[in-house]
């Protein structure tokens, strides 16, 4: 019965109609009560009936033994009771073998940890959500992505310059999963609801490790035991989401190049205004607000969306959005068409000054050739502090590349990009945005143009390129002798965090009196389209240039003259 319920709950097959066609049985709980039902009327198999024994052995099939057989299941009759069961709170029924029903308590603090389905038992509702989100299913809606399917993500064809994709190693790549082991799959059945690690995000003290396929906890390096950890539960803090976003990629700082450890506990207020102790002391989900565990925001590379909503620097600082939310008015004149990042992140991959580990992050990586051999053998990389950020204009939509579609090369630099975000200066909808830039030499099918998620399971053991990138193509399914190139890519990622006080933001100078952080007039677009004395004389004769923003006030405030009449684009 739980199983239809679960359907049912996923489905919204709560109506009369529902009930009438038979496929959910209604049981006088509310619309969301998904936990499954039994009565003493269920039972037609008692184990005696007028003085005569029913055979011993596995009555219900559910693999355990009846007690008055020498077993432990206290009800042979129904598969769903046996020891390890989930014990839905509060039913009356003791499906765990117990000895007593599980109090639907208004707290945790006489609760005790029963295993996997301990939470599932008093938040069914709460698990179907999360089944449901980006965060447990690694795909979702994506409606940003201007190439591939409707639905994108780690577990839906997404590739990277990192470790390619998750094909032939989800037992390394699961570890920041928030599951327990098993893959995630589409239908909510109870299996996937029990295999939802709900402490990974409601307790900083928790703790796991590998037992085969599954996670475990890992007690010896817990400081509290299991049932204080069930008992104190709390919502997520910042440990909780950085020993997954902090680390991903192979290690600490790697991937995100904003995100490291150490934003846990940092006192250091110039490594990050916003997370550090000393400043504003923010948790991740005052950004990244939540809704039915469904999280606000995302970067440029990242495929699905959970939610439509966007984060925005104006929820907290409204007046800055406007053209008068800043002391110098010529910094209001750019909020159009700069994102604050641009000016509020002027170096990223910072080292806080109250740590002995570095948070540089990696700019580029090599599978021709190993950082060390002993396993986990992993690919040759360089790392570095301090960068200055790539700058693009962005809309909000990204090229990002998909395993089951061929990549394409930049004629710009001969690179082949992973993630590439869309816009340029002529679009009205894009703002002047900072991201990382990170380039990788990976395999690439000649045949297709498709990138080889090569398996990075058979590199980490062996070094090995030739056999993962053979063994990444049986995985995929094509021919494994094919012949193969080794490409550069290339991956943009949208810089959010490690925020500067305004104190240390870019000045004037910083991006128009020198090429050193950003082109303006060559690679970001704002050339002129001749010669400085043809473009002048075009309306008039050769007159005084006094500085940049009287010429540009004069022709396009006052005179409201096109851009197309002195640059290579056009904003009319």
């Amino acid at each position: 019965m739980s199983q239809l319920r679960l359907l049912c709950r996923f489905l919204g097959l709560t109506t009369t109609a529902a009930l009438v066609a038979g496929i959910c049985s209604s049981s006088g709980a509310d619309d969301h009560d998904i936990r499954p039902r039994s009565s003493a009327a269920d039972l037609s198999q008692p184990r005696q009936t007028s003085g005569r024994l029913v055979p011993c052995g596995d009555g219900d099939g559910d693999g355990f033994i009846a007690t008055d057989c020498g077993g432990d299941d206290c009800d042979d009759t129904d598969l769903e009771i046996h020891p390890g069961a989930i014990d839905w709170c509060g039913d009356g029924i003791d499906q765990d073998c117990s000895g007593a029903d599980l109090n639907c308590a208004t707290d945790h603090s006489e609760l005790d940890w029963r295993g996997p389905g301990t939470c599932v038992a008093c938040h069914s509702d709460e698990a179907v959500d999360v089944h449901q989100s980006v965060m447990y299913q690694w795909q979702g809606d994506a409606p940003l992505m201007t190439n591939g399917g409707p639905r994108q993500g780690k577990d839906r064809g997404g590739v990277n310059s990192y470790c390619v994709h998750i094909l032939g190693n989800w037992a390394g790549c699961g570890s920041c999963h928030i599951g327990l082991g098993a893959l995630p799959s589409e239908d909510p059945n109870l299996d996937q609801l029990k295999n939802i690690d709900c402490l990974l995000c409601h307790q900083e003290e928790y703790r796991r490790r590998r037992d085969g396929a599954d996670w475990v906890p890992d007690t010896a390096a817990m400081t509290i035991t299991m049932d204080e950890a069930v008992k104190t539960t709390h919502r997520p803090v910042r440990s909780n989401c950085l020993q997954c976003h902090a680390k991903s990629g192979g290690g600490d700082a790697v991937k995100r190049g904003d995100l490291a450890l150490a934003q846990i506990d940092t006192t250091d207020r110039d490594f990050d205004v916003h997370m550090s102790v000393t400043g504003a002391d923010l948790l991740c989900q005052n950004c990244h607000r939540v809704n039915d565990h469904r999280f606000e925001g995302k970067g440029s590379d990242l495929r699905p969306s959970d939610t439509a909503t966007t984060v925005e620097c104006s929820r907290c600082h409204p007046d800055k959005a406007t053209s008068w939310g800043h002391d110098d008015e010529e910094i209001g004149r750019h909020v159009d068409r700069v994102a604050c990042q641009t000016c509020h992140i002027p170096f990223y991959a910072k080292d806080a000054g109250d740590t002995t580990a570095s948070e540089a992050t990696e700019t580029h990586r090599t599978w021709l050739d190993t950082a060390g051999n002993q396993p986990p053998i992993h690919p040759a990389s360089r790392k570095a502090n301090n960068l200055i950020p790539s700058y693009r204009h962005w809309n909000g939509t990204s090229w990002n590349a998909v395993l089951e579609l061929p990549v394409y090369v930049n004629p710009d630099n001969g690179r082949y990009p992973t993630s590439f975000p869309e816009g340029d200066v002529a679009d009205p909808d894009a703002k002047l945005y900072a991201f990382k830039y990170k380039t990788a030499v990976q395999p690439m099918a000649d045949s297709t143009g498709r990138l080889i998620a090569l398996d990075t399971s058979v590199f980490f053991a062996t070094g090995d390129a030739e056999a993962a990138v053979h063994q990444g193509l049986v995985n995929m399914g094509l021919d494994p002798d094919q012949p193969v190139s080794w490409i550069e890519t290339e991956t943009h990622q949208m810089l959010n965090h490690q925020v500067a006080d305004h104190d240390d933001a870019l000045e004037c100078e910083d991006c128009h009196e020198s090429t050193t952080r950003m082109d303006l007039q060559g690679e970001l677009g704002y050339e002129l389209n001749g010669p400085q004395s043809v473009v002048c004389t075009q309306c008039h004769g050769n007159e005084g240039n006094p500085d940049f923003y009287e010429v540009h006030d004069e022709h396009v405030e006052d005179r409201h003259i096109d851009c197309a009449r002195c640059h290579n684009f056009s904003r009319d």
